[in-house]
């Protein structure tokens, strides 16, 4: 039995109490929480107790610092509630602000292609003064930074059924667009004895080993429950976004990638075209609601046709 959370009807969790505590639980330490937040470590202590008071439940034990049942039940709802926040003081910013100085462009490791470069080239002849920032980061981490503000414009890649959109964690805050479509291959080694197959299902491929590259190539939870299949055995878990490095993975033979049909391989690496499923690589652009003129100017002329 977990104890039972009570919050009076009257009375609203304040939200920095919220803030304290997923911070304490992320660091697993009251004085490393206290440095990240800026505070004394008796001030976080004192908010994890005001917390708790007015939950009505112990939510922390203190050595270790772990959560109790109540606590873990707790932040399951406060990780969203705090991103939640972030995200609609953004879309308030973006509706109230005045037009933007600087643009952010956050994008995961292969969404950044040529077109995207040569638009963004454009953009810069549009707007010469504008500062341009282009970060590469994780494609949850691409999501997260556009819907919470802290850039304007996202690019994201990943698998999908045919005209089918990509799967973001909350669709009501950001606004996505279609950038393009591709076809996909499975790359594998050119010793590989399926190398010379003019296309591949992954029926074919249960069996083999995998790089799990979930954040480069298609990751391999979606490839199984796409393909409705178990298989797809993970050899090495690759925990990076630099294309090269899982490409030379896979030359060495740790494993196969199912990976968009224009990237570029090494000559001992070749991707056979995947027929089945019917799966498609995607790349989509993301913007907030109230998205500002460079913004909806790159969405307009990234959009797929």
């Amino acid at each position: 039995m977990i104890s039972d959370i009570s919050i009076s009807n009257t009375d609203l969790v304040d939200p920095n109490l919220l803030k304290t505590f997923v911070t304490v639980v992320r660091c697993g330490s009251f004085s490393v929480a206290a440095q990240n937040l800026q505070y004394t470590q008796s001030a976080v202590s004192q908010q994890i107790a005001s917390l708790e008071e007015d939950i009505g439940a112990t939510l922390l034990t203190r050595r270790p610092v772990a959560t109790t049942e109540a606590g873990a039940r707790l932040l399951e709802h406060a990780e969203p509630i705090l991103l939640r926040l972030a995200a609609a003081r953004a879309d308030v910013a973006r509706a109230s602000g005045q037009p933007p100085e600087a643009l952010t462009v956050a994008t995961s490791a292969l969404a950044l292609t040529p077109r995207v470069a040569g638009a963004l080239r454009a953009l810069r002849a549009r707007h010469p003064r504008l500062d341009l920032t282009v970060q590469v980061s994780a494609r949850e981490e691409v999501v997260t930074a556009v819907a919470t503000g802290h850039c304007e414009v996202g690019l994201i890649d990943g698998i999908a059924a045919p005209n089918d959109p990509l799967r973001l964690w909350d669709e009501g805050t950001v606004t996505a667009v279609g950038v393009a479509e591709r076809d996909l291959v499975v790359t594998l080694p050119t010793t590989h004895p399926m190398a010379s197959r003019s296309s591949l299902r992954l029926a074919d491929l249960v069996d083999a080993w995998w790089i799990d590259a979930a954040d480069v190539a298609a990751p391999l939870v979606a490839l199984r429950s796409l393909a409705g299949t178990d298989g797809l055995r993970s050899a090495v878990f690759y925990d990076g976004i630099d294309a090269s490095g899982l490409l030379a993975l896979v030359a060495a033979g740790h494993g196969l990638a199912v990976m968009p049909a224009d990237q570029r391989l090494p000559a001992d690496v070749i991707g056979v075209r995947l027929a089945s499923p019917r799966l498609v690589y995607r790349i989509e652009l993301l913007h907030g609601r109230h998205a500002s003129e460079p913004a909806a100017w790159l969405a307009d002329n990234l959009s797929a046709s």
